[in-house]
């Protein structure tokens, strides 16, 4: 990612089965897949700036008309104006009745107690699940916005699933996630208790749909690595750099050459920061928190 004055991160999101890191320069769009074992670095140049919006009956980004700042160590990534005309928060804030398109609603499994439900469009496909780090997940049902809509909040109303989990409870449960046959319990059985709450809803029911898992896609089958430092903030002048691991949801993993331990950054605090090749250089500039694996439980029995 080049250009006389840098391109500026738009972020990470996942296209038929593939994660792309874009940035944009002016009118231009730059993609880039995210392989496990490719070496990068980036120096970010602020001030950060609000990314634009997806405006209603168009497929790219609508650059900011302000190019207003914003926060240099938050989550979100575009300024109110832009927020209230997003047709994807419009959507997720229930300011959108119905657009004529076909959704999907979906159970999604983020670790022990962690059951999701949702919806996507069904252009989408598996996409907003890759994003979401879900480490396994089902398609249940399908049909009309307000149809499939309503099925979800009658799930999350029944206290089967949740809407929502702040990415620090997923990414804690990286460590410890069961077997394969688990998940895949949980989630079938979850889909037939959901398919009796969603009787008589005006749904297509998909009983027969596959539970799909994630683990060994995300580079998590041995779990997280038992140290790492999560990148908390982010700074002008900073550097971002390392060795990809295979990204997580919006997540990536860089190992360090300095044998530190990896660095774990949340793609949404790289957006709206001007990148420029830091080729060489080591990771600077950035506010760490030490994450540990916890300590297994004790379970032996007290000898009085």
């Amino acid at each position: 990612m080049s250009g006389a004055d840098g391109w500026v991160s738009t972020g990470l999101a996942w296209r038929d089965g593939r994660a792309l890191l874009s940035a944009v320069h002016g009118r231009r769009t730059h993609e880039r897949e995210v392989v496990p074992g490719t070496e990068v670095g980036w120096s970010l140049g602020g001030p950060r700036r609000c990314i634009g919006a997806l405006l209603a009956g168009r497929d790219e980004r609508t650059p900011c008309p302000h190019r207003a700042g914003i926060a240099p160590d938050g989550a979100s990534v575009q300024c109110a104006p832009c927020q209230s005309v997003d047709r994807g928060l419009a959507l997720a804030r229930d300011r959108i009745l119905d657009d004529g398109r076909t959704y999907r609603l979906y159970l999604a499994w983020f670790g022990e107690g962690l059951l999701k439900v949702g919806l996507t469009a069904e252009q989408r496909g598996t996409s907003r699940l890759l994003e979401q780090g879900a480490l396994a997940w089902t398609f249940a049902a399908r049909g009309g916005l307000p149809a499939v809509r309503r099925a979800e909040l009658t799930l999350s109303s029944s206290g089967l699933a949740r809407e929502r989990f702040k990415a620090r409870a997923k990414v804690e449960h990286w460590w410890e996630h069961g077997d394969t046959d688990h998940r895949r319990a949980v989630l079938t059985d979850a889909r037939a208790r959901a398919h009796e709450l969603l009787h008589g809803h005006d749904v297509e029911l998909l009983p027969g749909h596959p539970v799909v898992d994630h683990v060994a896609v995300f580079g998590l089958t041995g779990g997280a690595p038992d140290a790492y430092h999560a990148v908390e903030g982010l700074a002008h002048g900073a550097v971002v750099a390392g060795r990809l691991r295979a990204p997580i949801g919006r997540h990536l993993l860089l190992d360090r050459p300095d044998g530190e331990p990896p660095l774990l950054l949340d793609t949404r605090l790289l957006t709206g920061w001007t990148l420029t090749p830091a080729p060489g250089r080591p990771a600077s500039g950035l506010s760490l928190v030490p994450r540990v694996r916890p300590e297994a439980p004790d379970t032996q029995e007290p000898l009085f």
